[in-house]
C-alpha cells in the first residue's frame, strides 16, 4: 500500500526577479511554469489548500517575477521540506521589447544556473495540446536537464475534453497528469508524482501495510 503525500504547511517567502536576488538554495525546488492563463495560480492553490496562496492577475502575461513559497509534505508520519517555484506566465506579456528581453533573460539564467531544481513541471491546456510555444519550451527545458532534475507535463482543463480526447491524449504523452482545477481532480496523482520525483519512489511505500 502507497500512502498519498499531502501539503500540511505552505507560505509565500519571496518575489524574486531573477537568480540574483532569489532565495538562498537551501531546499530542494520544484518549478512550475506554463503559458499565461493555463491555470498556474489555481492550480498552486489547490495543491497547498490555501486559497490565495498564489495571486492570479486578471491580466494575462502581467507578473513578472519569480514567487517562492516553501511547503512541507507530509508522507506518513514523516515531513519533507520542499519548494515551489512559480515563474511568470509566458506567451501574452503586454511589456516593451526592452523589457521583455530583460525579463526572458534573467528566466533563462534562473532555469540554467539554478542548481536547487529538482522538478519542472510544465502546465499545458489540454485543448491546445500543440502549441508552438509549449513545444518550444519543453525542448528547451528538457535538452538543459542535470542528471538530478526530472520533467514533468500536467495537462491543465481536462475537464474540457471528452473521454476519448483524455485517452488519445494520455496515448500520446503516457506520463502526463490530467488535471481538472474546475472538479479539483488529477492533483493527487501531481502529489505523489512530485514526492516521488524529488524525495524518491520509496518515500511513497508503506511498509507496515
Amino acid at each position: 500500500m502507497a500512502y498519498t503525500p499531502r501539503i500540511v504547511d505552505a507560505v509565500f517567502v519571496k518575489s524574486a526577479q531573477g537568480i540574483v536576488d532569489a532565495l538562498a538554495e537551501d531546499r530542494s525546488e520544484v518549478v512550475f511554469l506554463g503559458r499565461s492563463n493555463v491555470g498556474k495560480s489555481t492550480t498552486l492553490n489547490l495543491l497547498t489548500q490555501r486559497k490565495n496562496l498564489a495571486k492570479a492577475s486578471a491580466t494575462p502575461g502581467k507578473t513578472q517575477l519569480i514567487n517562492f513559497f516553501d511547503v512541507r509534505y507530509r508522507v506518513g508520519e514523516r515531513d519533507f521540506p520542499l519548494r515551489f517555484v512559480d515563474l511568470p506566465g509566458f506567451g501574452y506579456a503586454k511589456v516593451s521589447k526592452s523589457l521583455k528581453a530583460q525579463w526572458q533573460k534573467s528566466l533563462l539564467r534562473f532555469i540554467q544556473e539554478r542548481s536547487a531544481i529538482r522538478l519542472f513541471v510544465h502546465l499545458r491546456d489540454a485543448r491546445h495540446p500543440d502549441m508552438v510555444i509549449d513545444n518550444e519550451t519543453e525542448a528547451y527545458i528538457t535538452s538543459l536537464l542535470k542528471p538530478d532534475q526530472r520533467y514533468l507535463v500536467a495537462f491543465t482543463k481536462i475537464d474540457k475534453l471528452k473521454q476519448k480526447e483524455r485517452a488519445a491524449l494520455l496515448r500520446r504523452v503516457p506520463d502526463a497528469i490530467l488535471l481538472s482545477n474546475l472538479k479539483k481532480s488529477g492533483h493527487e496523482n501531481l502529489h505523489r508524482r512530485i514526492v516521488a520525483s524529488v524525495f524518491g519512489e520509496e518515500v511513497l511505500q508503506d511498509e507496515t501495510a
